[in-house]
């Protein structure tokens, strides 16, 4: 927000407004304290560079009224060379700093200590054009007194840009919220003003005043840290205000020099302790912030996830359908035919015999045998019936997978302990085909003499679980990291896949001998008149 709007009576409104706060601020000037430097700082760092003149032009004719109304002759030399230059120094090292991307904001402690820097060296500009203006006026004034005048009009010079110029980028610039402004007002009614209170208090009666300049400080720490640089640059010109109406008040004149010098090093702490406050609370808006997307986010991608688990496991339901459906139509319509050929050969072999044909007779029928056992391999590939019939323990425990790793002379532990009524269907069959496929493998590629089958089922609290580990002292993934199988299978991403589609854990684990698999899987319902089983001791 500019000072000046775009309406060509803004330049003198804001001209006059700004003598009237110049003539208004001009009986505060001390020798230490010079607000009127740091409104003037303030304006020209505000407001465009071609509008200067309004500034410069409403500062002289103010200056000149002060003088004036004080009875101190106007024209000449002396207020040309007394008035007139330091302004035009401010303006022009200004214009310089601005070009050096200096602006009117005190968000972040970088921005803070730039703003003040580049009032140092102003202030040091100007108060050390002032000296030279002034041993030229005064060629016999003493060194020591050129030095003294030089430090106080630097301190004052700084201590007016400290003071002033947050409050006009706060009124003007980086306006506060409307809740922001009423806690502010809120704990101004209930801390500065007590505060104050306290602070008069201790200025009149204490035998050390300065006692009182360092409590002052509280405030406005309490301040910087509430409501940031903004906070901190108010409550620093209330207490310096306030400070000097005490000293005054209570006839000690004003403060001294190592007075304001606190308050120029207290004041420039707290306002960076403000912006340092506000940056970190704009981090820590910006952190919930992010946090609220990821958790957002995480939120999508779990709905993603348990669609991506609901989608594979509805393509995991239908091909087992798919293959019950299928292992039903083969079982009776093939089983069945090979069933009625065998017994039409058994009935034809009579006459086979009489023809001289029983060697014919033989061989359909091995054929026919060797038919059935292809068509029984088939069949349990597709649904293995012995889960239906026998059961999950038993199945695993004496059904074909035992007989085909007997068959291979590979030893068969099994440690098998739950209750399987407590997991749905899916599980069932995937543990089953995790252990009939691992059996595979074993027989096919691992040269294992021995495979460890271990299982336990029982309730958690979030449900029915399984947990199935399987060990074999075989060649493990060295010899073939992936091994494939010659039906078609995928062997252990198979197995993976089959698993994470049911939500569940496949994890290999390194072994020195053979290969370590354990398996985790969480069932998504529990059959019916089936009470808390707790998992058996692993």
């Amino acid at each position: 927000m500019r000072l000046l709007g775009s309406s060509r009576f803004a330049g003198p409104i804001f001209a006059l407004a700004y003598a009237f706060a110049w003539v208004m601020l001009w009986p505060t000037e001390q020798p230490y304290w010079v607000l009127p430097f740091g409104l003037r700082f303030g304006a020209l760092l505000l407001t465009r560079s071609r509008d200067w003149f309004w500034i410069l032009g409403a500062e002289i004719i103010g200056s000149a009224f002060c003088e004036w109304r004080s009875g101190l002759p106007i024209g000449g030399a002396g207020f040309v060379l007394g008035d007139a230059p330091e302004p035009l120094m401010v303006a022009a090292c200004l214009w310089l700093l601005r070009r050096a991307h200096l602006h009117a904001s005190l968000n972040t402690p970088e921005d803070v200590a730039r703003l003040l820097l580049s009032a140092m060296v102003t202030a040091t500009v100007a108060t050390a054009g002032n000296a030279a203006m002034m041993a030229s006026m005064h060629p016999a004034a003493p060194v020591e007194m050129l030095g003294t005048t030089f430090g106080s009009d630097l301190l004052g010079n700084y201590l007016g840009v400290l003071l002033v110029v947050p409050v006009m980028i706060l009124v003007f610039r980086e306006r506060p919220t409307q809740a922001s402004m009423a806690e502010l007002l809120l704990d101004g009614l209930l801390v500065m003003l007590p505060s104050l209170a306290i602070l008069i208090t201790l200025a009149e009666y204490s035998p050390q005043p300065q006692f009182a300049r360092v409590l002052s400080l509280a405030p406005v720490l309490f301040f910087a840290f509430r409501h940031g640089w903004r906070g901190a640059g108010l409550a620093m010109l209330i207490t310096s205000v306030g400070l000097n109406v005490t000293e005054d008040m209570i006839g000690r004149g004003a403060p001294t020099a190592a007075a304001h010098l606190f308050l120029a090093v207290a004041g420039t702490g707290t306002l960076m302790l403000g912006a340092a406050t506000d940056a970190l609370r704009r981090s820590s808006e910006r952190v919930a912030q992010q946090n609220t997307h990821l958790a957002a986010a995480n939120q999508r991608l779990d709905q993603l996830a348990r669609q991506l688990r609901d989608a594979a496991r509805g393509n995991l339901q239908a091909e087992e359908n798919l293959r019950r459906h299928m292992a039903a139509e083969l079982h009776d319509e093939l089983g069945q035919n090979l069933t009625a050929i065998q017994t039409h050969l058994k009935l034809a072999q009579t006459r086979l015999g009489s023809a001289g044909l029983d060697d014919i007779g033989i061989s359909i029928n091995g054929i026919l045998g060797h038919m059935r056992k292809a068509l029984h391999r088939m069949l349990d590939s597709l649904r293995p019936s012995v889960l239906d019939e026998f059961g999950l323990l038993r199945a695993l425990d004496e059904g074909p997978i035992r007989d085909m790793l007997t068959a291979a002379c590979i030893t068969y532990v099994t440690d098998l302990r739950g209750e399987p009524r407590l997991l749905d269907d899916d599980t069932l069959t995937a543990i089953y085909r995790v252990v009939q496929e691992s059996a595979t493998n074993v027989v096919r590629h691992s040269g294992a003499s021995r495979m460890t089958l271990r299982l336990r089922i029982g309730m958690r609290d979030s449900g029915p679980v399984a947990i199935l580990d399987i060990r074999d002292n075989g060649s493990g993934l060295s010899a073939n990291p992936r091994p494939a199988r010659s039906d078609g299978g995928r062997g252990l991403q198979g197995m993976s896949d089959r698993i994470t589609a049911l939500g569940g854990l496949f994890r290999i684990r390194p072994e020195p001998v053979g290969l370590h698999l354990r398996v985790l899987l969480r069932s998504t319902s529990i059959g019916s008149g089936i009470g808390n089983f707790p998992i058996p001791g692993q």
